[in-house]
This record gives C-alpha cells, sequence and structure tokens, in this order.
C-alpha cells in the first residue's frame, strides 16, 4: 500500500532557500510575477461556481486548503478576500515562513506541516489549490487521489503545472533556468512535466471532471503572465467533484 508522495530531494531543495519567498526579488520571483493571474483564475472561478456576490469579490464562506502552500503566497490573498484558509506544505521550513508572514499580517490562516496523504483533518472543503506543486511530488496518481478526499461533493481543485513538451523543456528550464536565469538551476525536471490529458485521465480516477482548461503564457513586452489558449509550456486546469 502506498503512503507517501513526499520527494525528499524536492523538499531539501525548497527547504534551502525557504527564506526567500517573500522576496519580490529573490529565488521565488517567478511566483510573484505569476500570483496576479493565478488570484484572478481562482477568484473569478469560484465566484462563478459558487453563485457568489460579485460585486464585493469576498470569497467569504468559502474553506480553501492549500496544498504545497510554500510560504504562503496564495493562501494570504485568499485569506484577505474572506475565505478560510488552511495551508499544508511538507517543508517544516516553508511552513514556518509562511506562519510568521501571517501572524506579522495578522491573518488566520492555519498552517501544517504535512503531506496530504498523512494530513489529519475533519474537514471537508468547497476548494482545493494544487498550484505549481504536482511536477514536484514522487507519485502524481496518489498525490492527487489523497488530496481529492478533502474535496466537498461539487466543490473545485485547480491544477497549475508543466506539459510534458519540447517547447517546455526550451522555455521552462532552458530558458528560464540556464538564459535568463529566473530560476534556480535544477529547479525543473522535464520528466515529471504532465500532459493535460495524462492530468485528466488521472483526475477521472479521483472522480473529478474537467470544467476549464486554459494555458498561461508570459508576455515580454508587458512584462506579465496572460491566460491563453496556448497550453504548451505552462497550464492551469480546473475540476469537479463529482
Amino acid at each position: 500500500m502506498k503512503t507517501n508522495t513526499i520527494n525528499k530531494k524536492e523538499i531539501e531543495k525548497f527547504s534551502k532557500i525557504a527564506e526567500e519567498w517573500w522576496d519580490p526579488d529573490g529565488k521565488f520571483k517567478p511566483l510573484h510575477k505569476f500570483n496576479p493571474i493565478r488570484i484572478s483564475y481562482i477568484k473569478e472561478n469560484i465566484i462563478n461556481t459558487f453563485n457568489l456576490q460579485k460585486n464585493d469579490g469576498s470569497l467569504k464562506g468559502i474553506k480553501i486548503l492549500d496544498i504545497g502552500c510554500g510560504g504562503g503566497l496564495l493562501s494570504e490573498p485568499m485569506a484577505r478576500m474572506g475565505a478560510d484558509v488552511f495551508g499544508i506544505d511538507a517543508s517544516d521550513k516553508n511552513i514556518n515562513i509562511a506562519k510568521l508572514h501571517a501572524e506579522k499580517n495578522k491573518l488566520k490562516i492555519k498552517y501544517f506541516c504535512s503531506s496530504p496523504e498523512n494530513f489529519k483533518t475533519d474537514n471537508k472543503f468547497d476548494v482545493i489549490l494544487n498550484m505549481e506543486i504536482i511536477e514536484h511530488v514522487k507519485d502524481v496518481d496518489f498525490f492527487l487521489k489523497s488530496c481529492s478526499k478533502f474535496l466537498k461533493k461539487n466543490g473545485i481543485m485547480f491544477v497549475a503545472t508543466l506539459n510534458k513538451t519540447l517547447k517546455s523543456y526550451l522555455f521552462a528550464i532552458i530558458g528560464a533556468e540556464y538564459v535568463l536565469r529566473w530560476l534556480p538551476i535544477g529547479t525543473h525536471e522535464w520528466e515529471k512535466f504532465i500532459k493535460p490529458e495524462e492530468l485528466i485521465n488521472i483526475t477521472k480516477q479521483c472522480n473529478l471532471t474537467l470544467d476549464d482548461l486554459k494555458g498561461v503564457k508570459f508576455n515580454l513586452v508587458f512584462n506579465e503572465w496572460k491566460l491563453s489558449n496556448d497550453k504548451s509550456v505552462n497550464y492551469i486546469a480546473k475540476f469537479i467533484k463529482n
């Protein structure tokens, strides 16, 4: 029986640079750039799916589990919008950074050092965030199965990751790590990237149905990320629990 999705090498890699989570010009600069488009996509889809009031943009009453939350770059904006946020990460250092930053900003986020298969809670969530995490775990099938058990019926799971294409190798690894130096060398392993159709097949086993799929592309002219029909490098998917 499988009991673990933690990739120790990946945890060590991110633990080493944990202090830089909240530095917009540090090692996590690409995620800071990525955050606005992630936040707007998540917020818009939550409001539409749960028929919330659009005028105030509040996520009050929505319970969110942010898996692989890192230093809390997504957990905090969700909490500021009124959601009840839980964040889990397998790196103790990441969780400590996240807790300190939330405390400093007077945000009541519940953080736990855990992987989804080992997370103990009686809570069921309206929304699960799996953002830029599945390309760093040991067993994607078991990981997503473990995540989906925390999702309420008709709840949403968001998954953002990298497609397994020649273009993603050139852009996300050669370009981002070696040429532009946006990311530390070794951040990604192309073998761990996953094609959208593979992801859809895995999630079907977890009673999740694809509801939306968008590409996410970096616009060099405007120096920002935009949603796109081009899913050849980065993409974001929205699944609904049956």
